[in-house]
């Protein structure tokens, strides 16, 4: 059949019967239908203001991304590591304290951006956004914020770490490069992709313990190539809770009985009004913008915090979720199609669940006390990680459909979008926004470990205002560190959930030329890196900073040309 968008090469008139009868345009999952709504619901002449809409209700949803992965998906998952920590004997924490580096906080970071791409493996049609996010954050983390931590502040890089890096990553990108030129994922490749991160994840262990063991001291405070965490990267806010907005000195000495309709209401005001009066009005703007999603998630997200004493433990609001968290994975399970089915058509699966949910809740309820978290408090980490993964699936499904319709609307390819719109929103990052920071990694204090792991986030600003407090080194790992991360459980976890029995392979179809160049462009520029850093003594500089980043305007040039066919380009 005709492909969707040849939507815009009929009479105008025509566009919502060829939207509706052709099956190209139907968008898998999600709770909104963007085509219907840009085709159908607005006139024609109507088309720029619902484009203008659709635009702003995609940086809402990378706010969204980012809100629910900085204060409830990353501490809950922090809590739920330091859970697992068995036990407390230093020597096996010292090895484990990387582990959990590359592998929780990774995960955390990442999150957006795995879910994303996991989202666009789903469909055949959407593949393409998943490999120009991937590929096109690459590019932009290892072009652009790598060049601005070297102009920001000049350094000397960590030799070993960063050949580590850039190898594994070069790796990578070859084996991606290979899986789009023969256009299918196998069972094997998808697991080798897992693999290779495991093993990545090893060598990282590996080469700490080994480094330890060259300064021949077990634990040492950390060497000359591991800096100390910075303490000030950024006030924290107070993950989700309020009651230590107002600093401990406020609090009255002897812990009164709160009465629960006080905890409650102080437990869900996301404002803190003396710091809202500190802040500039662009702060507070973008403050304005995020409270209503940070009420609603805290209304459905449980967050438990290792840190406090009383573990976020907020009797009547914890036992509200007891309802509220399993009926919102309930509903935005495949957008709802669980959750309003009809058991034996009568009696509808959210219905069931309330019931089951509210007696629990009440049972909590009356079994524990305001001041002391129940001993099975950790469960609610489990609960919170759960709801906060659900709704950064429900979002990036969004997202996904989002981007393929103006993909439809202005005829451009998936993998553009994906490569500009994508890689930047889930790049930029900054306080929260998509491409959020996990806290380093955790409660005891920064351990000794070479802090590639502490955040290795694909986030712009957080790691140039790292480097601007001189830690030029630890932002500079922190770039490879999220992207290996990003482009292994991204494409091999995408790819392997989809497999089924029946079909134990996924087609990518490179839906335009441009993959090519992208692959190229991210080879290229890991290959520069490669020889020009070890060439400079790892000694970087200026003039290292201002290459990069002309290479990615080259790059954003060469792209845009190939897609809008400037320049003629035949696929292999």
């Amino acid at each position: 059949g005709p492909q969707c968008w040849q939507v815009r090469e009929h009479n105008s008139s025509e566009w919502c019967h060829f939207i509706r009868s052709n099956l190209d345009c139907r968008l898998d999952g999600g709770f909104l239908n963007y085509l219907d709504g840009v085709f159908c619901v607005f006139p024609p002449r109507l088309l720029p203001l619902a484009v203008t809409l659709y635009a702003l209700w995609l940086l809402y949803l990378f706010i969204i991304l980012g809100v629910t992965a900085e204060k409830f998906f990353c501490p809950n998952l922090s809590a739920i590591s330091t859970n697992l920590k068995l036990s407390h004997n230093v020597a096996v924490f010292s090895l484990t304290s990387p582990l959990h580096g590359v592998t929780f906080l990774a995960f955390g970071n990442g999150a957006p951006d795995v879910f994303s791409a996991v989202v666009a493996f789903s469909d055949p049609r959407t593949a393409g956004l998943a490999i120009g996010a991937i590929f096109g954050a690459g590019v932009f983390v290892t072009t652009v914020v790598a060049g601005g931590i070297a102009l920001v502040k000049p350094f000397t890089a960590a030799s070993r770490p960063f050949l580590r890096d850039v190898i594994f990553y070069m790796v990578a990108v070859f084996l991606t490069f290979v899986v789009l030129y023969l256009g299918r994922i196998r069972l094997g490749e998808a697991l080798g992709y897992l693999g290779l991160y495991v093993f990545y994840v090893l060598t990282v262990v590996l080469c700490t313990w080994i480094h330890r063991r060259q300064r021949g001291d077990g634990l040492a405070p950390p060497g000359p190539w591991e800096p100390e965490m910075p303490t000030d990267v950024e006030e924290p806010e107070p993950s989700g809770t309020n009651s230590g907005d107002y600093g401990e000195e406020y609090r009255p000495l002897l812990p009164s009985r709160e009465p629960s309709l006080r905890i409650l209401t102080a437990a869900l005001s996301p404002l803190d009004y003396r710091k809202w009066r500190r802040k500039p009005w662009y702060w507070r703007l973008f403050k304005a913008c995020k409270v209503p999603v940070e009420l609603v998630l805290l209304l459905t997200v449980p967050v438990v915090d290792p840190d406090k004493d009383d573990l976020n433990w907020k009797r009547p609001l914890n036992c509200l979720h007891i309802l509220t968290s399993p009926l919102l994975c309930v509903l935005t399970l495949k957008s709802g199609a669980y959750g309003l089915y009809q058991i034996q058509g009568i009696f509808p699966v959210w219905g069931l669940v309330t019931l089951v949910a509210s007696a629990l809740a009440l049972i909590i309820f009356i079994t524990t006390s305001n001041e002391e978290p129940p001993k099975y408090h950790c469960v609610f980490a489990f609960l919170g990680f759960l709801a906060s993964a659900m709704w950064i699936n429900a979002a990036a499904t969004e997202l996904v459909n989002i981007l393929r319709t103006l993909g439809i609307i202005f005829q451009l390819s998936n993998t553009v979008l994906g490569l500009t719109l994508l890689a930047w929103g889930n790049s930029i990052g900054g306080e929260g926004s998509a491409g959020p920071q996990c806290p380093p990694g955790t409660p005891w204090g920064p351990p000794a470990i070479p802090k590639l792991f502490l955040s290795p986030s694909t986030d712009t600003f957080s790691d140039l205002t790292m480097a601007r407090q001189g830690y030029p080194r630890m932002a500079f790992s922190a770039c490879f560190g999220g992207i290996i991360f990003n482009i292994l459980v991204g494409v091999g976890l995408g790819c392997l959930l989809q497999m089924t029995s029946s079909q134990p392979l996924v087609t990518l179809e490179p839906d335009s030329p441009l993959v090519w160049v992208l692959a190229g462009a991210l080879g290229l520029s890991l290959a520069f890196s490669l020889v020009t850093v070890p060439a400079q003594c790892f000694q970087l500089g200026k003039a290292y900073g201002g290459c990069l980043i002309a290479y990615y305007l080259l790059f954003l040039c060469v792209a845009l040309l190939t897609e809008f066919r400037v320049i003629p380009f035949s696929t292999p």
